[in-house]
């Protein structure tokens, strides 16, 4: 199976760099995010076994969800210092790394992500898995086309969401997130929605009426089992769940184009990634560079193993 991992790369180095504890090469530079970053793809090549790989950035200024709506993400506290200083060493690493990186001003890396899974629909992947802890990327998700491996402790284990996956965790299918954004809002992106419409709310009005359009379809008709608090709710926040939704939607008419070739992916035991590695003074990442285990997953796949057969040895013992 031709399949590429596509790394958020803006929600990995965050990820990354709340992850690990402080740590600087020996010229005194913070490496923490670097560390954690470049763990994280080693780990990612050995699970997911892809053929491809991608990583999709962040541009620095303000998208088109910030024309659209000026408190959008205005909660969310500057990057640190340190934080900073590592986004271009981690864009270097990539590259050594022979990942190539995706970006597009006036546009998230979620959309960058959108438009690249749209484009290779038709091409020879079989497979997208996106690589996140975003929620909003859930919307994507696609039978087995398209689906999403999220980080579920630390950098170290992780959760595939196909679609089933999706509707256990968000109550509603993935193509309704953003309906689902648009009532109940979202505080992390400081997406408005309807004042006074709560996440079990969304989730009964979507699954009811299928989605928020048919749900403001619905309440101008005469049959409809909405409450009048709910309705008088819902007409007064329409602007807002308007918004709302826009704001929620990936795009995927991004102005990139993505170049399979480019992504195809064989190892990363390479002499650039060597080089790489080295000059940062990660010793432990470059054993991990031939396909090495870390030693706390082959610890932990020991101890399973060790497990198993003490079990097999009890069993046979039964019988």
């Amino acid at each position: 199976m031709n399949r590429l991992v596509l790394i958020d790369g803006n929600a990995m180095m965050h990820r990354a760099y709340h992850a690990l504890p402080p740590l600087t090469t020996p010229d005194g530079k913070p490496a923490n995010m670097v560390y954690g970053f470049v763990s994280m793809v080693l780990r990612l090549h050995h699970a997911l076994k892809p053929s491809h790989m991608a990583v999709a950035f962040d541009r620095p200024g303000p998208t088109f969800r910030n024309k659209l709506f000026a408190d959008y993400q205005i909660q969310r506290p500057k990057a640190e210092d340190d934080f900073v200083s590592q986004i271009p060493m981690v864009h270097d690493t990539a590259r050594a790394f022979g990942i190539p990186a995706y970006e597009a001003d006036g546009f998230e890396a979620d959309d960058v992500i959108g438009t690249i899974a749209k484009a290779v629909q038709h091409t020879g992947i079989d497979q997208v898995i996106i690589v996140t802890g975003d929620r909003d990327i859930l919307q994507l998700v696609k039978d087995e086309k398209v689906m999403v491996y999220m980080p579920t402790k630390g950098l170290s284990e992780g959760k595939v969401y196909g679609e089933k996956d999706v509707v256990e965790r968000m109550g509603v299918a993935p193509s309704l997130i953003p309906d689902f954004k648009a009532l109940a809002g979202d505080p992390s992106d400081n997406y408005p929605g309807v004042p006074g419409i709560g996440p079990k709310t969304a989730v009964t009005l979507l699954n009811q009426f299928g989605s928020v359009e048919a749900v403001y379809k619905g309440i101008q008709g005469k049959k409809h089992t909405i409450t009048d608090t709910i309705r008088i709710k819902l007409t007064a926040g329409k602007k807002s769940a308007t918004l709302s939704h826009e704001l929620a939607t990936i795009r995927t008419d991004a102005p990139i184009k993505f170049n399979e070739s480019s992504a195809h992916i064989t190892t990363f035991d390479t002499a650039a990634a060597h080089e790489a590695l080295e000059a940062l003074h990660f010793p432990s990442l470059i054993r991990r560079l031939s396909g090495e285990m870390p030693p706390a997953q082959k610890k932990k796949q020991l101890a399973e193993k060790k497990k198993k057969e003490e079990s097999d040895s009890h069993q046979q013992a039964l019988f």
